[in-house]
């Protein structure tokens, strides 16, 4: 039997076996301090099933051989963002929370207009943090689209970031089932919605003057330098914060923290909050926080 490498592989063939405990406790650590992840051992099995998927890829019939590729300097500079693409979670909605696009345009946008300046004065800058298959930023586009219908000259720009190859890719490629899109009003619908000319796919796109306002960039929020060039006037890392431990958590938001323009707002997960946190975030409504001075 002929492995990934083109080498002989001395494992002889049969079914993918078990994750041993200590390849699972190699993993969870890589996983931990690369992405700040936990992976305690309640979470075995669903490594074991996620991972089983690049074992058959790649043609490895052990999760022993497994680790041995990944944890090789070639593995870790050819495999190890796709293990990491199978193994985070990428749940996302258009309009998910919808109280924060409420929020957002009633409240946050008038406000750092009238204040600052942003958006006329300005570009208005805006950064989805763990932005997934793209439908946040894309409801961020939509939201920020109609606020600049009633301000002339308003201008902004968004950019999504994920750990995720894979759901970079989806969010790029900008095309979704139509039913993800039912959480969209009608009215948005209608102006930012393409449907598939073959309405037996029931496929729909964004359009192209929406998605020409969204960037998106593979991005490890572990990583010290973000390499950012700017500062974000909002900021949504919505239901990211909840897979790290609380001393990573507090490192991860104070990083954010200084991306933050002055009186930029973050938008936080509803299960997520930072109380205790050393931060210069002041709340203003429901998981909605400020910068202070």
């Amino acid at each position: 039997m002929v492995d990934v490498m083109g080498q002989l592989s001395t494992t002889p063939p049969g079914p993918v076996d078990y994750l041993s405990p200590g390849d699972f406790s190699r993993l969870s650590n890589l996983i931990y301090t690369e992405c700040g992840i936990k992976m305690p051992d309640a979470k075995k099995p669903m490594l074991e099933a996620r991972l089983s998927k690049r074992l058959k890829a790649l043609k490895f019939v052990s999760f022993k051989a497994y680790c041995e590729f990944l944890f090789s300097p070639q593995g870790m500079g050819d495999e190890f963002v796709s293990m990491i693409d199978v193994v985070t979670t990428n749940k996302t909605d258009f309009f998910r929370e919808p109280h924060h696009f409420t929020y957002l345009y009633d409240v946050a946008l008038p406000s750092l207009l009238r204040q600052r300046g942003v958006g006329t004065l300005g570009r208005l800058s805006a950064w989805s943090a763990g932005c997934s298959t793209g439908e946040e930023p894309y409801t961020l586009a939509m939201v920020l689209g109609e606020f600049a219908k009633g301000h002339p000259g308003y201008r902004f720009s968004i950019l999504g970031t994920d750990i995720s190859t894979r759901a970079l890719e989806k969010a790029k490629g900008a095309v979704y089932d139509e039913e993800r899109a039912e959480p969209v009003p009608l009215e948005l619908k209608k102006e930012y919605l393409l449907k598939s000319r073959n309405r037996e796919r029931k496929l729909i796109k964004i359009c192209p003057e929406l998605r020409s306002l969204v960037h998106f960039t593979r991005l490890n929020l572990m990583d010290d330098d973000y390499g950012m060039g700017e500062l974000f006037h909002l900021i949504f890392c919505r239901n990211v914060i909840i897979y790290f431990d609380r001393v990573t958590q507090e490192r991860l938001l104070k990083k954010l923290c200084r991306l933050l323009a002055p009186d930029g707002y973050m938008f936080m997960g509803h299960s997520e909050t930072l109380n205790g946190m050393a931060l210069p975030l002041a709340q203003c409504a429901l998981t909605v926080y400020r910068k202070v001075q």
